[in-house]
């Protein structure tokens, strides 16, 4: 049976710049590496909240991305 290895945590918080001209959002995202592998949801939401509060644009949404290897 196959197992994953959790090899890396990074945080992805996305913010709404505008609107284009046929009314769709446009995004920017910020992605932070080196992220603990063991941080909560809450930890990270608190994280994000702390950084998107230094920013002028409008939060859209806040992404934990995990990356695992597969062993066999």
């Amino acid at each position: 049976m196959a197992q994953a290895r959790l090899t890396s945590t990074k945080l992805r918080i996305v913010f709404e710049t505008g609107v284009d001209g046929e009314g769709n959002p446009i995004l920017r995202s910020k992605t932070f590496s080196n992220v603990k592998k063991d941080a909560t949801a809450d930890q990270l939401y608190q994280a994000a909240q702390a950084i998107f509060v230094l920013c002028n644009d409008t939060l859209y949404r806040i992404e934990k991305n995990d990356s695992s290897d597969l062993l066999v």
